[in-house]
């Protein structure tokens, strides 16, 4: 599989004038593009304020004491990383064919948006495979991040993926994006959600939906199998059975939503049939996710 099955070559510049955004407290002790509630050392001129025994002499401005005959010190705007995790489901249910190319696409804009800004990515599949978690600063490690993404098995995991995430993550993140379709019982996701404030100040939920699985447009006599534990299942679509469907995926969605609010993580729904455009430039918009 090539990079070009996951973003067009021109992705990156289309993607130039956004950014994550994020109140949380910036973590990282490194220089970065984003600006601290703290005061250091950068160019960017803050504030006076009165001279302190302690203080750096070297930033007594003498201009202000010449007019006001008292020392004031200057103070310059501190910047720092912001640190994105992105975590992504690689159980079976991601395995839809439009579902697992869009997550992907997801994870490498995300990704892109971190790398271009200079901020610290890392990035983790929960998957059988375990592999080593990608981790870099800079723009200059794009290709080398969508490369990774390109490079990931179909998802064949069979064990829940809510209740084998938390081993996935850094310690300390800024941000912390979570890709899943979020189709686990919500017990499983009460144990996770409860766990991840540790891990992260600002956690998102980008929860992977079709029209399909909103919308089942079957009819007549099928047989649904479980692309999780292979079981099968002979159903026979009638109006009832796709009321008694609808009913219990607004119930599952409502608890999934209860949830998150409970443990401070937000949950944004974006639907694979949308397109990659449409929910970075709009939807991630509105919701203040990019900026």
């Amino acid at each position: 599989m090539t990079t070009n099955t996951i973003v067009p070559k021109d992705w990156a510049g289309k993607l130039s004038r956004l950014s994550i955004s994020t109140k949380s407290k910036l973590r990282g002790q490194h220089k970065g593009s984003h600006r601290s509630q703290r005061f250091g050392a950068s160019l960017d001129f803050s504030d006076f304020r009165e001279y302190s025994p302690g203080d750096d002499v070297r930033q007594i401005d003498w201009n202000v004491y010449a007019r006001t005959d008292k020392y004031f010190i200057k103070r310059f705007l501190d910047e720092q990383e912001m640190r994105v995790h992105i975590l992504l489901d690689c159980t079976k249910s991601m395995s839809d064919p439009l579902k697992w190319t869009f997550a992907k696409q997801l994870a490498v804009s995300l990704g892109i948006l971190v790398l271009q800004r200079d901020d610290r990515l890392s990035f983790s599949a929960v998957s059988e495979d375990k592999k080593p978690p990608f981790r870099r600063k800079g723009a200059t490690y794009r290709k080398a991040f969508t490369q990774t993404i390109s490079d990931l098995n179909e998802p064949i995991m069979t064990a829940s993926f809510a209740e084998n995430a938390i081993p996935f993550l850094p310690k300390d993140s800024t941000v912390l994006f979570v890709i899943s379709d979020c189709l686990e019982s919500l017990e499983s996701w009460e144990k996770a959600l409860r766990k991840l404030p540790k891990f992260a100040g600002d956690i998102r939920i980008l929860q992977v939906v079709t029209n399909d699985e909103l919308s089942p447009s079957y009819t007549g006599d099928v047989q649904v199998v479980d692309v999780e534990t292979s079981d099968q299942l002979n159903v026979s679509i009638s109006s009832r059975v796709l009321e008694s469907y609808e009913e219990k995926r607004k119930l599952h969605q409502n608890g999934l939503e209860l949830l998150c609010n409970k443990f401070g993580a937000r949950l944004l729904q974006v639907n694979a049939d949308d397109g990659i455009s449409h929910v970075l430039f709009q939807q991630l918009l509105r919701a203040n996710w990019v900026q």
